[in-house]
């Protein structure tokens, strides 16, 4: 065999035995994806207004990415129910429940597989939490509008903070904090019991230079980015499989 030919074999054969990194996105209740405690489905007896339910945000990449100043983060909500329940109309002045959808970027600090991206540094929120129509949001069928939710966020770190990530980290990003106000009582808003799924649609990792971001979609294992409600009555593959560009996402912010 010529020299050649064999460090080329070799080099395959190193590259065959060399470890797969994980990469996408993981969407958990209560905890990072990976951490004691987390699950995919969250089971609400729906039957106090006090306390509230966190869901966790988190990511993995596959090779190293530097500068990275923040996160721009897409998650859908399809209900089994339509429309959608009173109870997840949220956020918006004149809904059943304005003020039950916040987020924030604290960590958990009992992690011991998580990190969170940012150091404690990040800031940010929710832009907006809507339904999606074809001139709206992207290609959510019109028929399922009336049950369907698309929330947009977006959290940075100061300019003096920008971070390098390294791959196979389970990276925290958010918390998404859900509140049980008028889930009982006089002036409940119904529809707790019903199913829904949560979905972590995409994730825009941006650094200072904007052709160095970095755009994430899909689960790190098959499902990891989606969150259940109530069991599985809802149908997680509704959701809008095209989404706007990050420049038409990032004017909504305007």
């Amino acid at each position: 065999m010529r020299p050649i030919q064999s460090a080329v074999l070799v080099f395959a054969a190193l590259l065959a035995a060399a470890p797969a990194h994980a990469r996408g996105l993981n969407l958990s209740w209560s905890r990072c994806e990976g951490e004691a405690g987390s699950t995919q489905n969250q089971s609400f007896a729906c039957d106090t207004n006090a306390g509230s339910e966190v869901l966790v945000g988190s990511f993995k990449l596959d090779n190293p990415l530097t500068q990275v100043s923040g996160n721009e983060i897409f998650i859908h909500l399809i209900s089994q129910d339509d429309p959608l329940p009173a109870w997840w109309d949220m956020k918006n002045p004149g809904t059943c429940r304005p003020n039950s959808l916040t987020s924030n970027t604290v960590e958990d600090p009992s992690d011991v597989v998580c990190t969170d991206w940012a150091r404690g540094n990040s800031t940010g929120g929710i832009a907006s939490y809507s339904t999606g129509t074809p001139s709206s949001m992207g290609s959510i069928d019109p028929l399922l509008a009336t049950r369907h939710r698309a929330c947009v966020m977006a959290i940075a770190v100061p300019p003096d903070q920008l971070v390098d990530l390294e791959p196979d980290i389970e990276y925290f990003s958010f918390n998404l904090v859900i509140d049980h106000a008028k889930t009982v009582g006089p002036g409940a808003c119904g529809g707790c019991t019903g199913a829904v799924c949560l979905v972590f649609a995409s994730l825009n990792i941006t650094t200072p230079v904007l052709g160095n971001n970095f755009y994430m979609s899909g689960g790190t294992t098959t499902g990891s980015d989606w969150a259940r409600w109530q069991g599985n009555g809802a149908d997680c593959a509704l959701v809008p499989v095209k989404n706007k560009t990050w420049g038409e996402v990032k004017a909504m912010y305007r």
